[in-house]
């Protein structure tokens, strides 16, 4: 029997306003130094991973255990940069999973819902330069041409937009002119994602006129759902809405649980899925010797049934630490709410 704590650790700054490349990098250093800590539950950001991963796999006493519940960008499970995934495993050995599926997978559902269910014959790409943003781009922009919607940007990401910029006139009346049916976004919200939203229905028009779609970064976030201009907007999530867990069994219970203890249910999937990667890492824990290394090693074997599982789909990793299950949902922003619209499985 283990006593367990949890320390939470914050890899954003107020100067920045979202996550922080150095905090990243400190927090890589704390998490080896704190003796005590066993496994980390996150990141949050796919680019915060990447600099924190090859740091604890290489733990004097580990390698760490790292389980993401909103990791989506497929370089560090598998092939997709240079040198990914292997650069953040220099010990050798695979130290990191996730509990959602990738943006390979997040990106093809985005265009295939596109095509065949928004029928969108002509697209714009943007991204936020960052290494998810351009991730999910990329991916989106690979599939919608196979499925032959014109994609009118060019580079296989699209065109990225400065967070830094005052507003989005320029960008958008230069999009005005090719006159496309949807605009796809990749990237998150905290990077000016408001004012980018604002400009896209000031100079395109609302989202019925010309549509608008973006990934699970623009998820859970109140107030984005706010924003008039959100209204109709398209968005993808890598795994399941919370609407769409499974009745019965673990899934159902915890909501009533989340609800007595906090007085108003979950409003972030990832936030269902952090639990989930938290009863991966006890599952770990317990059928360890409690040693960083023995911890890690139990996780190989760790497999938590839909039954028994926060989402209420199996928790199975393939060799590469990826969750087997690659559920996509498809959300409308309406009324000010995230509202399910489809759910697509990717084979």
């Amino acid at each position: 029997t283990y006593e367990i704590a949890f320390k939470s650790y914050d890899n954003a700054t107020a100067a920045k306003g979202s996550w922080d490349d150095a905090k990243c990098a400190a927090n890589a250093q704390d998490h080896v130094a704190n003796k005590k800590e066993v496994a980390i539950m996150g990141t949050y950001n796919s680019g915060c991973a990447k600099i924190i991963a090859p740091v604890v796999n290489q733990a004097p006493d580990g390698p760490m255990l790292m389980i993401s519940n909103a990791n989506t960008n497929p370089g560090l499970t598998k092939t997709w940069d240079a040198g990914e995934p292997e650069k953040y495993f220099p010990s050798g050995s695979r130290s990191y999973a996730r509990v959602c599926t990738t943006d390979d997978n997040q990106g093809a559902a985005a265009a295939q819902f596109a095509a065949q269910d928004a029928k969108v014959k002509s697209v714009y790409v943007l991204n936020d330069t960052e290494t998810y943003g351009q991730g999910v781009a990329r991916a989106f922009t690979a599939a919608a041409k196979k499925l032959g919607i014109n994609v009118l940007s060019s580079g296989d990401a699209g065109e990225g937009w400065d967070d830094k910029a005052p507003n989005y006139e320029a960008l958008f009346n230069k999009i005005k002119k090719l006159n496309p049916d949807m605009v796809y976004v990749g990237g998150i919200f905290d990077l000016n994602g408001g004012q980018l939203v604002k400009d896209k229905v000031k100079y395109l028009g609302d989202n019925t006129k010309v549509k608008f779609m973006m990934p699970d970064g623009f998820t859970g976030y109140p107030d984005f759902l706010a924003l008039p201009e959100a209204q109709g907007a398209y968005l993808s999530f890598t795994g399941l809405s919370i609407d769409q867990f499974p009745k019965g069994g673990a899934a159902e219970k915890f909501q009533a649980d989340y609800l007595a203890e906090y007085g108003e249910a979950p409003t972030s999937s990832f936030s269902v899925y952090g639990a989930a990667a938290a009863q991966v890492i006890l599952a770990a824990i317990a059928a360890s010797d409690g040693s960083r290394k023995s911890v890690y090693e139990a996780m190989k074997t760790v497999v938590i049934p839909a039954s028994e599982s926060v989402v209420g789909t199996e928790l199975k990793f393939d060799e590469n630490g990826d969750i087997l299950s690659k559920d996509i949902t498809i959300l409308t922003v309406k009324d000010n709410k995230e509202t399910f619209e489809k759910a697509i499985t990717i084979n």
